[in-house]
């Protein structure tokens, strides 16, 4: 399904068609140039809102958008094509996927939607492994969806269209024209997202309906009795009829987000207020379809469309006429300018991690000896630049080499957590140079993405309203591409504090009691952990400190009440792979008691690593 409804092209677009496609562009190379316009015009043929949308952005910047927004609905094509089954559908979507991988690092493809894609990529520096997981859910979605809740339905809908407008987004800022999201409103921009993806919902109602499909929430079924078995029907009742008018009521709000664009480029907020108001367009003709909309995909008027277009065509052109753009001429990758090989791509994408230079291998440890998360306080990295006659920021550079190598390390050793503390709520008392070259290395590391081919789900602890806009929108966008990842989870504490942890958990207890849903007094330690900012956290079993020292400086508190620690004296930038075996393997050696007595278990000392409720007293 298309993610922006349709609308017939207003007669205006029919004469801007003809936008340039020669150099710098596309190029000279006519393949490349047909594949392009083939994207253009299945662009327009098949989404004719989102193709007057992209026609309100320099002309420069949109075949990489058709390129994009093609390469998105031949997916859905190819997944939503009912003429073959399921399993053939799935094994096609996962045969493009497939391809695209091996195509990339060419910058070319038999395929002309995927050759325009790939070059897109190449030109403008896209990192499309950003996509997989909403590919894949395209893969999945062949199976059939049910949602018990809205909030199942938003994480589907969210992990479909986020990435793929994150593309968009980086497109602009390789323009020099940045569409950063201000803190207070990546809540308002993803429900904004959740709004487009209701009104295509409603829109493509009748065409999902004769697929057997519907793509909505249990939840907002249950609130109108009968509303899924009329429409299951295709028949039009009441309950049918009190549902449209809740579910169009709920995207007009969604959709209707005034604090979104400000302070954004003029050009960039043009095109979001256009949208929005194509959507209010789409929805009223939702709800004046009635009856036919279990039938026919309803329509707006051409003369509301031009109403909305014509001066939004008028705003665009002016802004961008203001703003100089940067367009990347096309880079190739192999020798004398010709395609580099293809290394063979995995069907999912990932592989394992490289193996240390020396060829040692991690220790076996039992599965069940195996600490679950391990933390880090990686201390010594500014000692260790001094100890060179380096600036400071050097030793954070070179920690972060430190940091690539200790999470192979944990990759191959099985550990399910690992925890740095990378930036803490007092590191902003340093020198500001110094604070700045810390940040600015994290945005480096986080946009070159070291970890994008390695089953590590990435998530950041801390606060936001610090922080660089910028690094924040890169921390979001890692933590939602590798959401569906199962292996290791690296979280990376960013201005962070243990002690603010814990004010900001006794501050949403305090406001839950107020509210009335808790006693005060009949607080346990069960509601206060289910009140942290990282709910599903493990508990720390061990805790590594390097450079010497042997504190915990304010580091999660709550979760390291009972973790074993381990203190070494290298510096972390010297820190490899072995150094982090060589912890979990002293950890297995510990005794772990929680404040019992010492017991010898019948069956080994491993069944008494963790009881199943520690005793009350002091420490161990």
């Amino acid at each position: 399904m298309s993610d922006v409804p349709p609308a017939t092209t207003a007669p205006a677009d029919r004469e801007t068609t003809s936008e340039p496609a020669g150099p710098p562009v596309t190029g000279d190379d006519p393949v490349l140039r047909a594949a392009y316009r083939l994207c253009r015009r299945r662009t327009k043929d098949q989404d004719p809102a989102e193709y007057a949308l992209i026609q309100l952005v320099p002309a420069a910047l949109r075949p990489a958008l058709h390129a994009l927004w093609a390469a998105a609905n031949a997916l859905d094509d190819l997944g939503d094509d009912r003429t073959a089954p399921a399993a053939e559908r799935a094994a096609r979507v996962e045969a493009w996927i497939t391809a695209l991988h091996r195509e990339l690092p060419t910058g070319s493809s038999p395929d002309p939607v995927r050759h325009a894609l790939v070059d897109t990529a190449n030109r403008w520096g896209l990192d499309l492994t950003e996509l997989r997981d909403a590919m894949a859910q395209v893969q999945d979605d062949t199976r059939g969806r049910h949602f018990a809740d809205w909030a199942q339905w938003r994480t589907w809908g969210r992990d479909n269209l986020l990435p793929w407008f994150g593309q968009v987004r980086t497109v602009f800022d390789r323009a020099g024209v940045p569409v950063a999201l201000r803190l207070d409103t990546r809540e308002t921009y993803e429900e904004f997202l959740d709004g487009v993806r209701l009104t295509d919902i409603l829109t493509d109602l009748s065409a999902d309906l004769a697929q057997g499909d519907l793509l909505l929430p249990a939840e907002a079924l249950d609130l109108h009795p009968g509303s899924a078995a009329d429409l299951a029907q295709r028949r039009w009742s009441p309950a049918v009829a009190a549902l449209v008018t809740h579910l169009t009521a709920l995207a007009r709000r969604w959709v209707t987000q005034e604090t979104l664009t400000r302070g954004m480029h003029p050009g960039a907020a043009t095109v979001l207020h256009t949208m929005a108001a194509l959507l209010h367009a789409q929805l009223d003709a939702v709800d004046a379809a009635g009856p036919a909309l279990l039938h026919t995909p309803p329509r707006p008027a051409l003369l509301t469309r031009l109403r909305i277009l014509a001066p939004a065509r008028t705003r665009a052109a002016l802004a961008w006429s203001l703003t100089p753009l940067t367009v990347p001429p096309r880079h190739l990758t192999g020798p004398h300018g010709s395609p580099a090989p293809a290394p063979p791509a995995p069907t999912n994408g990932l592989r394992p991690p490289p193996p240390h230079p020396s060829g040692e291998q991690p220790p076996r440890i039992p599965p069940g000896r195996l600490p679950t998360h391990v933390a880090v306080i990686m201390d010594g990295n500014g000692r260790w630049a001094q100890q060179r006659g380096l600036p400071r920021h050097e030793g954070h550079r070179a920690g972060a080499d430190a940091v690539r190598e200790v999470v192979h390390g944990a990759l191959e050793i099985g550990l399910r957590h690992l925890t740095l503390y990378t930036f803490s709520t007092e590191n902003w008392h340093r020198d500001p140079e110094e604070v700045d070259a810390i940040l600015g290395l994290l945005r480096d590391e986080l946009a070159e993405n070291p970890f994008r081919d390695l089953d590590v789900r990435l998530r950041w602890h801390g606060r936001a309203g610090r922080l660089p806009p910028d690094l924040v929108d890169v921390l979001h966008l890692r933590e939602r591409t590798t959401r569906a990842r199962s292996g290791l989870t690296l979280t990376m504490c960013i201005d962070y504090g243990g002690r603010d942890e814990l004010t900001r958990t006794a501050a949403a207890l305090a406001g839950r009691a107020r509210a009335g849903h808790l006693e005060p007094g009949l607080i346990a330690e069960d509601d206060f952990a289910r009140h942290l900012p990282l709910v599903d956290m493990p508990d720390v079993d061990l805790l590594w400190r390097t450079g010497g020292e042997q504190r915990v400086s304010n580091f999660l508190p709550w979760h390291t009440a009972y973790a074993e620690l381990h203190f070494t004296p290298g510096l972390w930038p010297d820190a490899d792979r072995r150094d982090l075996w060589q912890a979990i393997s002293a950890y297995t050696h510990r005794q772990r008691r929680h404040g019992s007595t010492p017991a010898v278990p019948a069956d080994g000392p491993s069944a008494a690593r963790r009881p199943t409720a520690p005793a009350a007293g002091p420490g161990e």
